[in-house]
């Protein structure tokens, strides 16, 4: 298997519309681990692992999100190496 990690910077309006929690289910229902948080600037971060197929459909979700959010731009950035997380959480 394939395994990669990204980390996604989604802005927007993206806080306060249950972005976060909506990112940690479709996660879930895919398999990933990893983490997503809400950043000081506004914007939300997702670091997710996982096989390549999977972490792409999440960067695909996380360009609309959830109903209420209005993402204006995402930012994807691969790792050269997997990281290793227990679950897929909120972090911070």
């Amino acid at each position: 298997m394939d395994r990669v990690t990204c980390t996604i910077r989604v802005t927007g309006k993206v806080q306060g519309v249950f972005y976060r929690a909506h990112t940690v289910e479709e996660a879930l229902r895919l398999g990933l681990t990893g983490t997503v948080r809400n950043m000081p600037d506004g914007s939300v971060e997702v670091v997710a692992t996982g096989a390549r197929g999977k972490v792409e459909h999440m960067v695909a979700w996380c360009r609309g999100g959830p109903k209420a959010a209005r993402v204006e731009s995402i930012d994807v950035r691969w790792h050269e190496h997997p990281a290793e997380f227990d679950g897929f959480r909120m972090a911070g």
